[in-house]
């Protein structure tokens, strides 16, 4: 016979989305990296974007602001103008995880942004957070 607080446990657990109950690790896709000339292109970008969850404009707009560079979203990829190192490239995609897909309460990445007037908010589906992001508009 289950007590109060094991049935409310129960409760609580079944409303949790499927995904929050899974215990795989959340790992970022490594970038397929090629530089020709003077340009550098993230050949698998749309499948990054797709695993990160995220609008491909707004990741974009976040690689180009901590790069320091111009470039555009072609198709399924993306043409940086200069060059860049794939570490280069992995370590802006694990600043913007850090900064925009894991949750800072319960460190999980099942989060969304969502836009609210002027302010941006990352809602996390597992725990319920609302945290503000006011790095970027």
């Amino acid at each position: 016979m289950k007590g109060k607080y094991e049935k409310l446990l129960d409760r609580g657990r079944s409303m949790l989305p499927s995904a929050t109950r899974e215990g795989s690790r959340f790992e970022v896709p490594p970038p397929d990296v090629a530089t020709i000339g003077s340009r550098t292109i993230i050949h698998n970008y749309e499948r990054v974007c797709r695993d990160l969850n995220r609008n491909p404009r707004h990741v974009l707009k976040f690689l180009l602001r901590e790069l320091g560079t111009a470039g555009s979203l072609e198709g399924g990829h993306v043409v940086l103008q200069g060059k860049f190192t794939k570490k280069t490239i992995e370590g802006v995609l694990k600043r913007y995880v850090d900064d925009f897909i894991i949750c800072p309460i319960c460190k999980r990445p099942d989060t969304r942004i969502e836009r609210r007037k002027r302010l941006q908010f990352l809602l996390c589906e597992a725990c319920g957070a609302r945290s503000s992001l006011s790095y970027l508009r």
